[in-house]
């Protein structure tokens, strides 16, 4: 299992066309992805919960992966979420 922490940096926050992004990206790994912010734990696989979560600018989030491709699907959503401007 690994993980990181983030601060996001996106004026919009986590919107929609991101939100939809980032969870196509993450289905293409085998590995269980999590992300946690502001008191919640979601499935970084699933668009509807990922928005619930209503990440703002400044705010930290951590993505935790855990399987068989778990530092290559870090390094690459880490990478997603960092260029999102």
């Amino acid at each position: 299992m690994i993980e990181v922490n983030l601060i996001l940096t996106n004026k919009l926050g986590l919107h929609a066309r991101p939100v939809a992004d980032f969870t196509k990206l993450a289905a293409k790994f085998n590995s269980k992805i999590t992300l946690v912010g502001k008191d919640k734990t979601v499935d970084a696989k699933s668009i509807l919960m990922v928005l619930t979560m209503g990440i703002k600018q400044g705010e930290q989030l951590t993505i935790i992966a855990d399987g068989t491709d778990e530092i290559e699907c870090i390094e690459i959503l880490k990478d997603f979420i960092e260029k999102l401007n």
